[in-house]
């Protein structure tokens, strides 16, 4: 589908003052539309609970999610856990509660923040060209890192093509590992989209050369970065990047299922080699931790205020891309809520995991999270930012 052109006019949000934090909450509770009880400790009558448990009942009858998972903070402090569905559809064995899953492309916001991070460490232009950085590499048809910044990067309006619009056959390849440069060659074989700055499409090529970017300044792994400079600071215990070969996911989480083919059967995926997305979708986290990262971003604690209102800087993005009104920042996205406000997250879909995040600057969090990312109902990715909307709002 093309992207229509767009204007980019910035939308300046409003930068939160100081440090902050928001209580989190994670929630989670057996699914009663499969058979499985409510847990007695996260139970809760009426309200917005009632509203969440019935929603993911929903995406497991309606739509054929195997397994759906919720973790839920209110400005109350009080924790809610849900789930519903089944962790494994041969075994039906139970959906452990805040469940580990692919986070898929919320690994874009933590990349983004390691660069703003270097940017206010004044270690990287956020307006210089990636090739102040790497040097020779990002070259193409109608491609030349001299004149893509970093800011495009990580806006996705550099026109550098989609690497995985050009990969194999999943069910094929999914145990294999791809470098990070090889990934780049598969993109910088084809031709540019459009001139920088003058349009925007998503691409996971961008994130990648950010990824790389980070280990040519540090001089140190990326996954080591993430790790030390958010995963341990902002406490995220369940949150990790797989290691080099590393195809499992090490603690307790629901399967995850995808079809082969377009409406074929669904399959088991969990197990996989993730070396494709790298910077862009690889990291293993929970519904849980992904409510504390988003907060502890949009709430100040990672990134110094001049940084954070360049992340929160949005430009419009086509209609198709995410609920409506979503807009894109630097490596995080905003959408308006139906009862005021935004949301701010990003999103993340792998073989096998749906994952939708969303927090509020005044402590509301909610992550829903299900076990394909291909539901066979055409309705089931707005159905999930619907309920995100209603653990929000409620």
């Amino acid at each position: 589908m093309p992207v229509p052109s767009l204007q980019l006019r910035r939308v300046r949000a409003s930068s939160p003052t100081g440090r902050r934090r928001i209580a989190m909450v994670a929630v989670m509770a057996t699914a009663l539309a499969v058979g499985g009880t409510l847990s007695a400790s996260s139970a809760q009558a009426g309200g917005s609970g009632d509203a969440v448990r019935k929603g993911l009942n929903r995406l497991v009858a309606d739509d054929k999610y195997p397994a759906a998972l919720a973790a839920v903070a209110g400005r109350d402090g009080r924790t809610r856990n849900y789930t519903a569905g089944v962790a494994d559809l041969r075994t039906g064995a139970k959906v452990p509660v805040d469940g580990q899953v692919r986070a898929g492309s919320n690994t874009k916001a933590f990349t983004a923040t390691v660069v703003l991070q270097l940017v206010g460490e004044g270690k990287v232009g956020l307006d210089a060209p990636i090739e102040k950085y790497l040097p020779d590499l990002v070259r193409g048809e109608g491609i030349d890192g001299h004149d893509i910044t970093v800011r495009q990067l990580l806006q996705h309006t550099s026109g550098l093509p989609n690497y995985t619009d050009f990969l194999g056959d999943p069910a094929e390849e999914r145990h294999t590992y791809l470098q990070p440069r090889t990934l780049i060659d598969m993109a910088l074989a084809h031709k540019a989209l459009f001139a920088p700055g003058t349009d925007w499409s998503y691409s996971n090529t961008n994130t990648v050369l950010a990824g790389l970017l980070i280990e040519k300044v540090t001089g140190r792994p990326l996954a080591e970065q993430i790790t030390q400079r958010i995963i341990v600071p902002a406490g995220l215990r369940k949150t990790y990047f797989p290691g080099v070969g590393e195809q499992g996911i090490r603690k307790a989480h629901p399967k995850g299922y995808s079809p082969v083919k377009p409406g074929g059967p669904l399959e088991d995926f969990t197990e996989m080699d993730p070396s494709w997305a790298w910077a862009a979708g690889q990291i293993v986290s929970t519904p849980g931790d992904l409510n504390r990262f988003f907060t502890a971003l949009i709430g100040g604690e990672l990134l110094k205020p001049a940084q954070l209102d360049q992340m929160r800087t949005t430009v419009e993005i086509p209609d198709h891309f995410g609920a409506a009104g979503t807009r894109f920042g630097l490596g995080v996205t905003s959408t308006p809520l139906s009862c005021g406000g935004l949301r701010w997250g990003h999103g993340g879909d792998l073989p096998g995991y749906t994952t939708r995040p969303g927090v509020t600057e005044d402590g509301r969090a909610a992550t829903i999270a299900a076990t394909t990312d291909r539901s066979p109902s055409p309705q089931g990715r707005e159905n999930i930012d619907a309920l995100l909307d209603t653990a929000l709002c409620g």
